[in-house]
């Protein structure tokens, strides 16, 4: 394994913990508006309210890994999708000062003024999320200069939006289940209906958008095939000779996808709050790393010729840079992990208003 690969799978870490962390967050914001009454969205706001800021920063580290680690992707990405970056960064702003800004009056306009910010701008971002991993899995318009050739309208296939509105789906299961964990009486039993709908909303899409990625893009399980792993120029040799361990993986982490998604309605009539949040938070590690066991080992993907695809060696940094990264990388990530840990242990438990809640 060298630092190419080694990168590749420490932004994918990166991703997963924003999807797990602030996915809930999103979920939480897709739900809001389907609770009334004051008090209980205010409970739902306060769930999250010591832990969304710090959950973001994962997506802030990921940029920033792929910057550093792989910064021709970067420069394609963000000199080409303008438009939708700014879209996802107004619907994140938004969806942050709703949540400050909704407590400072207690006029009822104002507070439904915020709710519907922090609502649409969590349904925004969920939705740009799922429309971006679909568009690296569909394959952009982009040259061999490297350069994005289509437009933002471009990116609104039927494929990518399939995939924001299963984003959609399991961001507000993984809400809803982390919701359960931190409301009680009746608003966690209106909670655990909601879920039961959206578990079943779920299950839907995530068979159908299953169905249509393999239809369009049969290349998708290549690398769970028991043959050789094609990688760019004479890279290959790094990966052959483990192609039955890789093959292998691939397929475990599809079994324990499928039980992870299996075991959250058993979690759930158990009581097992916890446990149903674990398999959910299992679940989605699962599904971005399935994705990105099939473009591996491509970062973008061009739909005009193959040639012009950018993967984890073309558009990568030079060798001492990944290198030396990755060491400053092994001394951050555990003070990362630890700051995490703290705060959801500081913070756990069922939500109690109090004088300083939002």
């Amino acid at each position: 394994m060298d630092y190419n690969i080694v990168w590749y799978i420490l932004v994918g870490v990166l991703l997963i913990g924003y999807a797990i962390l602030d996915g809930f967050d999103l979920g939480v914001g897709i739900l809001h508006l389907r609770s009334k009454g004051d008090y209980n969205r205010r409970i739902m706001m306060n769930a999250i309210g010591p832990v969304w800021d710090g959950n973001e920063v994962w997506l802030i580290t990921a940029g920033g890994a792929l910057f550093a680690a792989f910064p021709n992707v970067y420069a394609t990405a963000f000199s080409g999708f303008y438009l939708p970056f700014m879209l996802l960064l107004i619907a994140l702003i938004f969806r942050a000062v709703s949540i400050e800004f909704r407590s400072k009056e207690e006029n009822p306009r104002w507070r439904n003024f915020w709710d519907w910010g922090f609502s649409l701008g969590s349904i925004v971002a969920a939705l740009l999320f799922g429309i971006a991993i679909g568009n690296v899995v569909i394959g952009f318009p982009i040259g061999s200069d490297m350069e994005y050739q289509g437009n933002f309208f471009d990116l609104l296939n039927p494929y990518s939006l399939m995939a924001g509105f299963f984003s959609l789906s399991m961001f507000a299961l993984h809400g809803g289940i982390y919701l359960n964990m931190k409301t009680e009486g009746d608003l966690q039993k209106q909670i655990q209906g909601w879920i039961k709908v959206n578990y079943w909303i779920f299950v839907v899409f995530y068979l159908v958008f299953s169905g249509f990625t393999l239809y369009l893009k049969p290349e998708m399980i290549a690398n769970f095939s028991f043959g050789q792993i094609e990688l760019p120029g004479n890279k290959h040799e790094l990966v052959e000779n483990h192609q039955t361990l890789i093959s292998v993986f691939a397929w475990t982490i599809v079994l324990l996808n499928i039980l992870a998604i299996m075991n959250i309605p058993r979690m759930m009539a158990k009581g097992r709050e916890g446990w149903a949040f674990i398999s959910s938070a299992s679940m989605i590690a699962a599904i971005v790393m399935l994705f990105a066991l099939g473009i591996f080992p491509y970062l973008m993907v061009s739909n005009l010729d193959p040639a012009f695809n950018l993967d984890i060696y073309n558009a990568a940094s030079s060798g001492y840079t990944l290198k030396t990264m990755a060491i400053l990388a092994a001394f951050g990530l555990p003070f990362v992990a630890s700051y995490t840990i703290i705060i959801y242990w500081t913070y756990r438990g069922k939500v109690k208003l109090d004088e300083s809640s939002y």
